[in-house]
């Protein structure tokens, strides 16, 4: 039997400053399972580095990143976790 993928999750944390954009999403992926997708909107120029920052250090993909009429949107694979 094929395991059915959930849609991606989404987080609108559009006319939130730094650092909650990314405290948020950090919450939500916890809830995650392996490879599971969140897209997370956000209007705080400084997401950019952000998020960047926190998949880099964490262990999360950013699989996509855009901006549309000022909404920057961050798709994020979450990490497998450790084996063991």
């Amino acid at each position: 039997m094929t395991p059915v993928a959930r849609p991606e999750l989404l987080l609108d944390v559009k006319g939130l400053s730094c650092p909650l954009p990314v405290l948020r999403a950090s919450r939500m992926l916890r809830g995650m399972r392996d490879g599971e997708r969140l897209r997370v909107l956000a209007t705080d120029r400084a997401a950019v580095q952000d998020f960047r920052s926190f998949c880099r250090e964490t262990g999360h993909a950013l699989v996509a990143f855009g901006e549309e009429a000022g909404v920057l949107s961050f798709v994020i694979r979450r990490r497998p976790e450790p084996a063991g």
